[in-house]
């Protein structure tokens, strides 16, 4: 196995263990940077859903307990059985939509200028919801309704757009329609797991004739650094949000998109390969 390669493989999980459930956008990152190490053909787009799926799973082995008791307890339990309905509800915007658009916004926005331009626009948009003053109506992810559930999707719909975040889509419009910062950074993250594994699976059917036994280190290398730096990476934020607003990612996202903004204008980087 070439060594450039595995370190490619090593960089491009981590960067997408780290972004995919911060408000920072993993696809953004993965877009820009895989322009970077010249890792953007077919193997390097079907390497992006391996790397995705380990950070899902990272998701569910930090919530095995909560999940676990939902699927035991979802015959005899009406809490287990309104957060399926919920999760369903919040899903289905961004199905809908991603099969309706998703390869027209494929084509034309997943390129790094345009995403940072995203970046720059949604870190404006958390500003904003920052500023409100945030009346909180849902403490627990327990506590939300369909209605809840159904506006946080639509939120997340957003996020069709590369460069504006999943998750930051998901956890501001949680906080802008009620949710604590708890309650919506748990409910971005358990909506993750059925976004992000039909969009791979999809992905991943459309690709399969690009999948082979020769890619299984490289494949493999990516996706344990995508779950280590994931699973650290949701600890993380969890206890982040517990005294912290996210007022620094959007200096974050500013900053990261001024600058690729700048290297495009000035001609220092050429962005012109598709990302």
């Amino acid at each position: 196995m070439d060594p450039v390669l595995l370190i490619k493989a090593v960089v491009l999980g981590i960067v997408e263990g780290l972004t995919e459930f911060l408000p920072i956008s993993s696809t953004g990152h993965l877009i820009i940077v895989g322009a970077l190490l010249d890792f953007n053909d077919d193997k390097g787009k079907l390497f992006e859903i391996v790397i995705q799926l380990g950070a899902i799973v990272a998701v569910v082995w930090e919530y095995r307990a909560r999940l676990t008791r939902v699927v035991v307890t979802l015959g005899s339990s009406a809490d287990s059985r309104r957060f399926v309905v919920n999760l369903g509800l919040a899903f289905l915007p961004a199905a809908i939509l991603g099969l309706a658009f998703g390869s027209a916004i494929k084509r034309h926005l997943f390129h790094p200028v345009p995403v940072a331009a995203a970046f720059i626009v949604g870190g404006l948009l958390i500003l904003w919801v920052e500023r409100r003053k945030h009346q909180i109506r849902i403490e627990e992810v327990d506590a939300m309704r369909a209605g809840d559930a159904l506006k946080v999707g639509l939120a997340q719909a957003l996020a069709l757009i590369p460069g504006t975040s999943r998750s930051g889509a998901t956890i501001i419009g949680g906080l802008f329609f009620g949710l604590s910062r708890r309650a919506a950074t748990e409910f971005s993250f358990f909506l993750a797991i059925p976004t992000l594994t039909a969009a791979a699976l999809y992905d991943l059917y459309k690709h399969r004739s690009l999948l082979g036994t020769d890619d299984l280190a490289l494949f493999g290398v990516g996706f344990v650094a995508a779950f280590v730096s994931a699973l650290l990476a949701v600890r993380g934020l969890i206890r982040y949000v517990a005294h912290h607003d996210f007022t620094v990612f959007v200096w974050y996202r500013i900053i990261f998109g001024v600058i690729v903004l700048a290297t495009a204008w000035f001609g220092w980087v050429d962005w012109s390969t598709p990302g």
